[in-house]
């Protein structure tokens, strides 16, 4: 009875180890997840990323911003994609995303094109990943191998995109400071400052930088005198104005932004927080002097990124179109 009994114990924990590794592998991204079953995947979407960005430069820093937006929100899932519905409220409309964030008609074409190469196969979160590597090697940035596999969302969370994407006013550190912001998706402050580097390219609204270019000290006198020509100091107008987050080389992705940070021109007030006599001033300092570290970096926190809270095996599903549910 009892060698029965430590037999069937047995079999058990063996299920339930076999079942966790099952689970384990399901959640493994990997670079060559479409190899056989969408090899024209990648390129697919390389050469709609490289016309949309050389139509407009901007594009680039826009479909990098989606991914980002993407993965502070319930994951790499494509949430950010959904549209509204008469029964479903998705994340556009966040403050953090209403009238700031831009590219979906870009995403639409890529999809159309990889749906017509291989119906029901890629997803539209790994869609936004391999968009995001390509626009920033269009502008002239590292590359890096991207991890697939990811399974686009049924659902989509105002609030969380409300609460989790960190926002311009954040201070370094403190309750609900960037470190902070960072650190609950389980990325460091190396992550924070390399990643921040994404601002060496795209556009700022003035509401969102109206404060630092006011009111704070931190910031050099001739550039915040610059950036107020085109910002009224009353909130409400101006509010859509734009302004480079990198005035140096707008679209160039370099490590420009960690200069303009040592020279206290950063736009954002988060930006020059990052080089404001805190614990992050050495990274800040090693990237505007050394544009292959930063590149490195760069790369490796984007794949960091990237492999927050994938949606894998059969969770979530392939949508046919990414701004709907199938």
């Amino acid at each position: 009875m009892a060698a029965s009994s430590s037999s069937s114990l047995s079999s058990v924990v063996m299920v339930v180890l076999l079942l966790w590794l099952a689970a384990l592998a399901s959640a493994q991204l990997s670079p060559t997840f479409y190899s056989r079953s969408c090899p024209r995947a990648l390129a697919t979407i390389k050469a709609a990323v490289t016309a949309a960005v050389a139509q407009e430069p901007r594009m680039g820093a826009s479909l990098l911003r989606l991914h980002f937006h993407d993965c502070f929100v319930q994951g790499c899932d494509a949430s950010v994609l959904l549209n509204d519905t008469a029964t479903f409220t998705g994340e556009q409309t966040a403050f953090p995303n209403v009238g700031s964030i831009r590219g979906f008609a870009v995403v639409d074409n890529i999809k159309a094109r990889v749906e017509a190469v291989c119906p029901r196969t890629v997803s539209c979160a790994d869609i936004l990943a391999v968009a995001a590597r390509d626009s920033v090697v269009a502008l002239g940035g590292p590359s890096w191998r991207v991890l697939l596999g990811r399974r686009d969302s049924t659902t989509a969370s105002l609030s969380q995109a409300n609460s989790d994407l960190p926002a311009p006013s954040l201070n370094l550190t403190g309750i609900s400071g960037l470190v902070g912001a960072f650190a609950n998706k389980s990325l460091s402050q190396t992550d924070l400052v390399a990643l921040s580097g994404a601002h060496t390219i795209g556009l700022s609204q003035c509401q969102n930088f109206r404060a630092h270019i006011y009111n704070d000290t931190n910031i050099n006198s001739g550039f915040a005198a610059q950036r107020r020509a085109n910002c009224p100091a009353a909130a409400g107008n101006g509010d859509s104005n734009l302004a480079p987050l990198d005035a140096a080389t707008p679209t160039a992705f370099d490590n420009a932004y960690y200069r303009n940070l040592v020279s206290r021109r950063g736009l954002l007030h988060s930006d020059q927080e990052l080089f404001n006599g805190g614990a992050t001033d050495r990274l800040v300092r090693t990237y505007a002097s050394n544009p292959s570290s930063f590149n490195r970096d760069f790369a490796a926190a984007m794949i960091k990124m990237g492999n927050i809270s994938p949606l894998t095996g059969s969770q979530g599903q392939i949508r046919v179109a990414c701004s709907k549910v199938n």
